[in-house]
């Protein structure tokens, strides 16, 4: 029987190995949690070839020691503990398949998928860098001054580009996030493009983000046009003061609200505050402060809404406080990985 295929036994033991994972990791120490797991992985050949496979997958995503080692070496297999009865304090298989298909993605894993998401994370960055005249990296933040003395205040992971002429100037947000302070100067409007998305100004002070999907606009004094290229005849949406306007880039359709002053640009002072947004989408903004690749399988979790003010400077705990309501957790897989469920 091989491993290497989807479907019927083979799945099911990745399934069970991976929860054994999570299991050993929440458990460690508990002698009774070592027996039953050294029973289960005595069971077979198969029982064992889809643990290594699960905990190469694992040690791939940058995992130190690995967890009972000393259990599943050869060594201790030779001498194994009773077999796992109905009776048994732990059942792998009493997770749910849908709890266990979230974490399938360990056993699946390998060296040349890891390169890939290497090359996904890798490649756009390095563009990115010959594209920007300014950028930051994860959890930097930078303060600029343009020629015409508009002050930019790049966050975390954001880029632009500047192209100023004599009578226009434009700035291009390539990613992430960025508060303008714009010189006033009727003569030369000021443009900033967010992927389709325009705010035009000639002296004012507003915030703009850019999201997988959505661009959003907050207003802190002066006033501001937003139109969107995707519906071009469409009037530019006017905002004041204390507004706020997001935009869906793929249907160009805005939802304005109101924002207090002291929410907008929060993340200045460390804080992030959103508004009826999903947890995939401020798990995305939270990514921007945080070393670790964040990953939300749970679909569902995921798209639950949120409103709330959280901490950038303690991204774990933004993590936490973000998923907590719903019942969701954080899983710190390594240095380099957080995983959020609901198991």
């Amino acid at each position: 029987m091989s491993l290497n295929k989807d479907g019927g036994k083979p799945e099911a033991l990745l399934d069970e190995a991976a929860s054994w994972l999570l299991r050993l990791r929440e458990a460690t120490g508990d002698p009774r949690v070592q027996d039953d797991f050294s029973a289960w992985l005595s069971r077979s050949s198969e029982h064992r070839a889809a643990w290594h496979r699960v905990r190469e997958s694992w040690h791939l995503l940058g995992e130190g020691k690995p967890v009972y080692e000393h259990v599943w070496r050869p060594r201790s297999l030779q001498t194994p503990s009773t077999g796992v009865g109905k009776g048994s304090r732990f059942q792998p298989g009493n997770r749910s398949r849908a709890t266990r298909r979230r974490w399938r993605w360990v056993a699946t894993i390998s060296a040349a998928g890891v390169a890939a998401c290497l090359l996904v994370v890798t490649v756009p960055s390095l563009l990115l860098r010959l594209e920007a005249d300014y950028l930051t990296t994860t959890a930097q933040s930078r303060l600029l001054t343009l020629e015409d003395g508009t002050t930019v205040y790049l966050a975390a992971d954001s880029a632009i580009k500047t192209d100023f002429s004599a009578s226009r100037r434009q700035v291009r947000l390539l990613a992430g996030e960025a508060f303008f302070d714009v010189t006033r100067n009727p003569a030369r409007p000021f443009v900033v493009d967010a992927s389709g998305v325009k705010v035009e100004v000639t002296g004012t002070a507003f915030d703009v983000r850019l999201a997988s999907s959505v661009t959003q606009v907050e207003l802190a004094r002066g006033a501001v046009g937003v139109s969107s290229n995707v519906a071009p005849r469409t009037s530019p949406a006017v905002l004041a003061p204390g507004q706020m306007l997001a935009v869906d880039r793929k249907s160009g359709a805005m939802t304005k609200s109101d924002i207090a002053p002291e929410d907008i640009g929060a993340w200045r002072e460390g804080k992030l505050f959103v508004n009826d947004a999903t947890i995939g989408a401020v798990v995305e903004q939270i990514q921007r402060y945080h070393v670790a690749w964040i990953a939300v399988p749970d679909v569902t979790l995921a798209q639950q809404t949120v409103t709330g003010l959280y901490d950038l400077r303690d991204p774990d705990r933004a993590l936490r406080a973000l998923v907590q309501p719903y019942g969701g957790k954080v899983h710190e897989v390594s240095r380099f990985a957080r995983i959020v469920s609901r198991l």
